[in-house]
């Protein structure tokens, strides 16, 4: 049924996975790097290419590339670059995959079919994106679910770039990530996607493992965060500093501008739109009065809000969590982390041109693969 050619399989679209690199011997990256390689070459869709963009590292870590090449699991280019967002746009440009994605050295695919399933389910519904549940490793050290939340996709980052998948011709035609940002590239594109009303679908299975940055955690994330939001919003609304501080702190939006983003969505979905913001608001007004020790009381927790917001014009860090006190999920300025709201949502949230039907299963065909370096088959 599938023709083998060059040691992989026509009539699969590729699938570029593409990876910064910078230093990763003195970073302490060289086992993650493996068992990240090692997993990829281990999916049971045929046509991966793996492409390392590197940022002309000086520590031994071009040698351990070309060792990775020579064994046929990766493409690589060293060179200088701006930072890990400029890598990213080159590995699109040189990607030769109709689809790509995006894995740091200390991520890996813990689910071999998963590459498999959501090509194919992209295939089939002509999407543009797709977005899944992943594993989070926050800096503190411990492990938690993160479940999309895509229906909140304009209040917090509905879903790391680990778990997503998209397709390159569209990056290109959207000028790809906004190099000026460090940590919210992928907020940005997310809502320009959707803003453009692109096809999106869920993948509905966790199948990635991902590390947390600590830049992600502080007053210049929550300012670049800010950015976005002027940069995405600003002519749907007047955004003041006292607007912006309580969307940045609290992802509390104007209604009017929610009004607005809610046309985005199909009109089915817009009821489940309001309630799914107004549940984030809820949980971010009580995740900062639990931190601070505030009342649980709805009125006192309001008031708590104002008092924080009439502090300040512009965004402040967020206290810091007790020591003792371990949190289920991250407190950070656009990201979710928290669990998808009982409100009767449909587990597979109508996307525009979503059709929510079940994935494909595939045939796990699987081309012929080299050894590690260092490994034994």
């Amino acid at each position: 049924m599938y023709k083998e050619h060059g040691g992989f399989m026509e009539d699969f679209p590729f699938l570029t996975v593409i990876t910064p690199t910078h230093n990763i011997i003195d970073g302490g990256l060289v086992d993650e790097f493996n068992i990240l390689t090692t997993l990829l070459s281990k999916q049971s869709y045929p046509n991966i290419e793996h492409l390392v963009i590197d940022k002309a590292s000086t520590d031994g870590t071009v040698q351990l590339l070309s060792d990775y090449k020579s064994k046929g699991y990766i493409q690589f280019y060293s060179e200088p670059d701006m930072g890990r967002i400029d890598a990213l746009n080159k590995g699109i440009m040189r990607a030769k995959g109709k689809y790509v994605a995006f894995l740091n050295p200390s991520d890996f695919v813990h689910d071999i079919m998963a590459y498999d399933e959501i090509i194919t389910a992209m295939e089939a519904a002509e999407a543009v994106y797709s977005f899944g549940t992943s594993y989070a490793l926050h800096p503190d050290g411990y492990v938690l679910p993160f479940e999309p939340a895509i229906l909140n996709a304009f209040q917090v980052v509905p879903c790391p770039l680990q778990a997503m998948v998209f397709r390159k011709d569209v990056l290109s035609q959207e000028n790809y990530f906004d190099t000026k940002l460090r940590n919210y590239a992928d907020y940005d594109l997310v809502v320009r996607l959707i803003m453009k009303e692109y096809n999106g679908i869920m993948y509905d299975k966790n199948f990635v493992t991902y590390k947390i940055s600590s830049t992600l955690i502080g007053e210049h994330a929550n300012e670049e965060f800010r950015q976005v939001l002027i940069k995405n919003f600003r002519s749907l609304y007047p955004l003041t500093n006292e607007i912006l501080d309580k969307m940045v702190k609290f992802s509390e939006f104007p209604r009017e501008l929610l009004e607005k983003l809610s046309q985005f969505y199909p009109e089915d979905a817009r009821e489940n739109f309001f309630l799914a913001c107004e549940e984030m608001r809820k949980l971010r007004v009580d995740a900062y009065n639990q931190i601070n020790g505030i009342s649980d009381d709805a009125e006192v927790a309001d008031k708590s809000v104002e008092a924080a917001d009439n502090t300040s014009g512009t965004p402040q860090q967020a206290p810091q969590q007790q020591p003792n006190v371990l949190p289920q999920r991250p407190q950070m300025p656009g990201m979710s982390g928290m669990p998808r709201p009982q409100m009767g949502m449909p587990q597979k949230p109508q996307m525009p041109g979503m059709s929510g039907q079940p994935l494909r299963q595939t045939n796990p065909l699987n081309a012929p693969r080299p050894n590690m370096p260092g490994m034994n088959q």
